[in-house]
């Protein structure tokens, strides 16, 4: 038998003892990208969980990921950030949830908001948000990069992961745009 044979004949025991397909699955391609999206739905899960937890590791504060996002990335290059800025750094469009996590981290301390009006208001952070962000890093290089350090060929692994990633996040907002412009009104 040839190695093509063979691989098809897998494949039909492959689809025999698992059924992949479901109502946004009808094909191979589609059940691939089924999967990869499912799967970034577990990861953005755990990832905000994990978020989550180091941060209580460091300080008694409640953030959610996405505020712990913005915490990291106000400190980002240690530069102040505005409001546009940020939303565009975590591509998010949501400035009503942005404000309200910014709100949220300004009563526990951790950044400070500057300026006013035309002028610009920008956010940075303040010693305590600087002490516990280096915390983190800390425990997170502790925790997730020793982890990731001890899994054969995952730097690699992390360079094609990112770059798929990126080249999905394009492809979402193209066809995000096209879905936008073709919404239904009404029915």
């Amino acid at each position: 038998m040839d190695k093509k044979a063979a691989t098809g004949s897998d494949k039909v025991k492959k689809a025999d003892a698992l059924d992949r397909r479901w109502h946004l699955a009808r094909d191979d391609i589609e059940v691939d990208v089924a999967e990869i999206e499912y799967a970034l739905m577990r990861t953005y899960e755990a990832f905000g969980r994990w978020q989550t937890e180091c941060l209580s590791s460091v300080i008694d504060f409640a953030a959610s990921g996405p505020e712990n996002t913005m915490l990291h990335i106000i400190r980002m290059n240690d530069r102040p950030k505005s409001i546009k800025d940020l939303a565009r750094l975590a591509n998010r469009e949501d400035i009503p949830n942005i404000q309200y996590s910014l709100r949220k981290l300004i009563q526990a301390g951790l950044i400070i908001r500057e300026g006013s009006g035309r002028s610009g208001v920008t956010y940075s952070v303040t010693d305590l948000g600087r002490d516990v962000t280096d915390r983190y890093a800390e425990v997170r290089s502790s925790l997730l990069i020793d982890a990731i350090r001890s899994v054969p060929n995952f730097p690699q692994r992390l360079e094609d992961a990112t770059r798929t990633l990126e080249l999905l996040s394009g492809i979402y907002e193209h066809v995000a745009r096209v879905a936008a412009i073709h919404r239904r009104t009404g029915r």
